[in-house]
């Protein structure tokens, strides 16, 4: 069998360790792997398949982001696009793809899938709002990082008793701000589940102090909408290939700390994780499940039951179709919100 591997979207921490469960996996088994370079464009454009062999998945485990490159290339933009990507599946000789990504990557792997290519899903994606399962590759990094930011963020903001805005990513959904901010001790979280306006915010910003908190830790996921904020790049600002607004331009956290110190006099900073949340070494967690999923994937490559993706429920591996993964998103429910704002 000749299988081929590919890396879509934002890259993550785990993705290498899901790439090497893969492919050791198959190579055990006398299959041909090969790597599909650069995600979606890989297929799209000449020279992006090449062979992986063993030594390059090794030591790889705890390495960051992805040694087959990823992009957000858009097949299911253009028809043109969408058959060169079948036409390369079939003159590389591939008998199977595994597609790694999120709702985007995965809503091309399904397209191919309806058309009766043989591709299989892994879920992968820092926000973890893939419907059906509890975890998606990245998504326990993130959320370590964002909680070691707000552990060093607590003690300058207590000695200059200053407001601190954390802008962390989440475009859809609020699943890195809550986890992150519920174990960093957050004491105020701002999702898109959930909207507040901006005279909610100052109002417990001000509460806080008249109960003699001088200081305040607001994380802001990068995709909440706040009324009263002035937001004139939700619909104008560039937008990449999949027509998604790229929030790094939009600056959530900046204008809220502007309008914040300007309503209450408080003395605020913003701080915006970035892409230091896609950086780095995986968490044990993401090493372990990553690996769990990659298996699971190949297992289902050899049972030829495409079409399909791993998901974890519980302590298992389970199996969906891919189509019910990428017909939703998954948010962030109600009981865990309220649970944060216990401790603000």
């Amino acid at each position: 069998m000749r299988l081929g591997i590919l890396t879509g979207g934002g890259d993550a921490p785990g993705l290498n360790a899901a790439i090497r469960a893969v492919a050791r996996k198959a190579l055990a088994d006398g299959n041909e792997v090969v790597g599909v370079h650069n995600g979606w464009a890989g297929l799209v454009d000449d020279g992006g398949v090449r062979a992986i062999d063993p030594h390059e998945v090794s030591g790889v485990l705890a390495v960051g982001g992805t040694l087959l490159g990823t992009s957000r290339v858009n097949p299911l933009s253009d028809p043109a696009a969408m058959a060169a990507v079948t036409g390369r599946f079939r003159s590389e000789g591939l008998d199977a793809l595994i597609a790694i990504g999120g709702d985007d990557t995965l809503s091309v792997a399904r397209g191919l899938a309806d058309q009766g290519l043989p591709v299989v899903g892994v879920p992968k994606t820092m926000d973890n709002d893939l419907q059906v399962t509890e975890y998606c590759i990245g998504f326990d990094s993130a959320v370590a990082i964002v909680t070691e930011a707000l552990d060093r963020l607590h003690t300058t903001a207590a000695a200059h008793h200053r407001v601190m805005m954390v802008e962390v990513m989440g475009r859809d959904t609020g699943w890195v701000a809550v986890m992150g901010g519920l174990a960093g001790g957050a004491d105020m979280i701002v999702i898109p589940e959930f909207p507040v306006g901006l005279q909610d915010i100052v109002a417990h910003l001000r509460s806080r102090r008249e109960r003699g908190r001088d200081f305040s830790i607001v994380v802001v996921a990068e995709g909440a909408r706040v009324e009263g904020l002035q937001d004139g790049a939700a619909e104008t600002g560039p937008r990449d290939a999949f027509g998604h607004l790229l929030l790094s331009r939009r600056g959530v956290g900046p204008q809220l700390a502007d309008r914040v110190e300007a309503e209450t006099g408080f003395e605020t900073r913003v701080t915006v994780l970035g892409y230091t949340q896609r950086g780095g070494a995986p968490t044990a967690y993401d090493r372990i499940w990553a690996t769990r999923v990659g298996a699971a994937g190949y297992d289902l490559v050899v049972q030829g039951s495409f079409g399909r993706i791993p998901v974890k429920r519980g302590d298992e591996v389970a199996v969906a179709e891919l189509a019910e993964v990428v017909a939703g998103q998954r948010r962030v429910p109600e009981e865990l919100y309220r649970l944060a704002q216990v401790f603000y």
